[in-house]
């Protein structure tokens, strides 16, 4: 490990990989908390900056929580601990804090990345050719993934990312249908679905999307397939590992907080499993 690898240091390294200038202008990304000039031994890597991860982050040793969800993106009128009356932000800023843990987020700026355009359609045996945002420059840093499907119908995709997702899905569309090509995308479909459509996509794997978008879309030919805004997005834990130790923190101080998922989908009176009561 580099010995004078400090949290600003490790910021600048991560930013040399996932630019700031690809974030979404109403994003934020990079320190929420901490000391700029702190030495980083250990960091933890977890999807969301909530309060259950600073302190298994804390518990663990980490000097740095680097997460793919900012702590916030709006910062909360107050940071206190915890309370029913304040936003979730409030505390996990308090008790990084306090703690001394800072807090690295990685957000719409890893989105467009090379890396995680390989990485969701990779677990299910696909290759990505371009993102949604820019189809005509695959060079281009873009939102998501559009994948050629090689005849896969519907419910076989739809059977390969619940399998890879390690979730259940809700799928929109024919099951019978082949696909043609996919698009993916971590997290909300947001107004991308009507992109997907035009590059010629017969189905959209996300996390999630509303009732309205994904009944328009499916009448309109192409398939939705809902995965959970965590589910689609967990594997990008894997990118940020990577990245912190090309940043030049020691491969052996990195390790992945794995949380219970905090939603659960009910089937009849089975008790649910991992639901998080903390």
């Amino acid at each position: 490990m580099d010995a004078t690898l400090t949290v600003a240091r490790l910021e600048r390294a991560l930013f040399e990989m996932f630019p700031r200038a690809d974030a979404e202008p109403w994003d934020h990304v990079g320190l929420s908390v901490g000391d700029p000039g702190a030495p980083v031994r250990s960091v933890a890597v977890a999807l969301d900056a909530d309060p259950a991860s600073v302190r298994l982050a804390a518990e663990a040793g980490a000097d740095v929580l680097l997460t793919h969800h900012p702590v916030y993106i709006k910062a909360p009128d107050a940071f206190a601990p915890a309370a029913p009356e304040r936003p979730s932000a409030s505390a996990a800023v308090f008790e990084a804090a306090r703690r001394q843990v800072s807090i690295l987020s990685f957000h719409t700026n890893l989105d467009r990345s090379l890396e995680a355009r390989r990485t969701l359609p990779g677990l299910v045996g696909l290759a990505a050719a371009t993102s949604i945002e820019h189809p005509g420059e695959p060079g281009l840093p873009g939102l998501g993934a559009l994948c050629p499907a090689d005849g896969l119908t519907v419910s076989a995709l739809a059977g390969r990312c619940a399998r890879a997702f390690g979730t259940e899905p809700r799928v929109w569309g024919d099951a019978d249908r082949p696909v043609g090509d996919v698009a993916f995308l971590g997290g909300s479909l947001g107004d991308l679905g009507e992109a997907a459509l035009a590059a010629g996509a017969g189905a959209i794997v996300c996390g999630e999307a509303g009732y309205h978008v994904c009944q328009d879309l499916c009448v309109r030919g192409c398939a939705v397939i809902l995965l959970g805004h965590d589910r689609s997005e967990e594997p990008f834990t894997e990118i940020l590992m990577d990245a912190a130790r090309r940043a030049g923190v020691d491969p052996d101080a990195v390790r992945r907080i794995d949380r219970p998922r905090l939603w659960w989908t009910a089937q009849g009176d089975t008790e649910p499993e991992g639901l998080d009561r903390r």
